[in-house]
């Protein structure tokens, strides 16, 4: 005898917009990233 479980999983998005400091906080977060990038390459150029 075989059993088989299924699961449906719904998944719903809401979209909502976003407030001035979650747009700031994200600009901010992707310009570290990017200066840490650039880091580590020129380090990595060095060697």
């Amino acid at each position: 005898m075989m059993t088989i479980n299924l699961f449906f999983i719904t998944v719903t998005i809401q979209w909502r917009k976003k407030t001035r400091e979650e747009i700031e906080h994200e600009r901010l977060v992707k310009q570290i990233e990017e200066e840490i990038m650039d880091r580590k390459c020129s380090m990595h150029k060095l060697f």
